[in-house]
């Protein structure tokens, strides 16, 4: 099974981007900039609240419900296995992934505290735009953030996001590939697990 997936996940890596792309291109560098920047205004005042793990995890999974495409980011890092899930396990799962997400992620944006992001450029890519952050960390040299922003729902939310060039994308879906077949195929049982991850 293993050796499918790892052949399954290559090949839907290659073709992430036709995936990922919007069906139409609406967008332009103020409406992708000015998304990311309200993004990184609240995920700076998550940061800055002073409110405890628990707290501040329930911010950000508002924060990644109100800006990002998780029905998106969802059903493509299910993968192949998404094809014999039922409409309520889809459901099921894209509701435990988006708390997953805001977790796992969160914990990176907590290390923020006493720092900041800050957004830095813009560009089109194909049909959306790649938008550039920098994060300051205390005593840590600056590093990048970056997300890729696209109309493809009906409206600009942000559908991937690199963290130091980590792809979320193509990591979460390695990730949740390994969690099914860490429990043999069983996508309630890998949605169980899922929900105390992060």
């Amino acid at each position: 099974m293993m050796q499918r997936r790892t052949f399954l996940t290559t090949l839907a890596a290659a073709g992430a981007t036709a995936i990922a792309t919007p069906l139409w291109a609406a967008l332009n560098e103020a409406s992708a900039s000015a998304l990311i920047n309200k993004l990184v205004g609240d995920i700076n005042k998550a940061i800055d609240s002073g409110k405890g793990k628990s707290a501040m995890f329930r911010d950000f999974e508002k924060i990644f419900a109100r800006y990002s495409d998780t029905k998106s980011i969802a059903a493509y890092t299910m993968g192949v296995d998404a094809r014999r899930a039922t409409p309520a396990q889809r459901k099921a799962y894209s509701k435990a992934f988006q708390s997953y997400i805001s977790r796992k992620y969160g914990s990176r944006f907590r290390e923020f505290i006493g720092g900041r992001l800050e957004v830095t450029g813009v560009k089109k890519v194909k049909r959306w735009y790649e938008v550039s952050c920098v994060a300051y960390l205390r005593g840590e040299s600056p590093f990048e953030v970056t997300f890729l922003v696209s109309d493809r729902s009906g409206k600009p939310l942000f559908f991937n996001m690199y963290i130091e060039g980590v792809n979320l994308l193509l990591t979460e879906r390695t990730e949740i590939g390994a969690i099914i077949d860490r429990n043999g195929g069983d996508i309630d049982k890998m949605i169980a697990e899922l929900k105390n991850l992060g």
